[in-house]
């Protein structure tokens, strides 16, 4: 059985990678609405959680190379998952936001809001 320390971190590195993953899942909304300065601070928030997580990480990895046992289970797998894919869903988010302002704001080669966004008014299903 897992030990209540153990437990502690594992919950705590779910947690805060979970966190991060919502706040790039955020970001990527606010930027489709056209809100990059609260998508840049969804961003930072989920930057503040993956360090969070990183860090705790890199303890139980310094641990191991002083030689000292680290349990690995299940529970610590589906850790490192849940920091590996928060990981990845901020990097594509950080990409998405600069990709819908550059869409949206001339400063960033779009044209403007309604040109980028417009463009469903011009398309038609085919049958219609």
């Amino acid at each position: 059985m897992i030990n209540t320390e153990m437990e502690n971190i594992i919950m705590n590195l779910i947690v805060d990678a979970g966190s991060a993953k919502s706040y790039a899942m955020e970001a990527i909304r606010l930027a489709k609405d056209g809100d990059f300065e609260e998508a840049e601070e969804s961003l930072k928030n989920a930057n503040l959680d993956l360090a969070k997580a990183h860090h705790t990480q890199t303890d139980l990895i310094q641990q191991a190379a002083r030689g000292e046992t680290i349990e690995i289970n299940l529970f610590m797998v589906h850790a490192q998952d849940h920091i590996m894919t928060a990981m990845l869903a901020k990097d594509l988010a950080a990409e998405i936001v600069d990709l819908h302002r550059s869409l949206r704001e001339p400063a960033f080669g779009g044209t403007s809001k309604k040109a980028c966004c417009g463009y469903e008014a011009n398309v038609q299903r085919k049958g219609d």
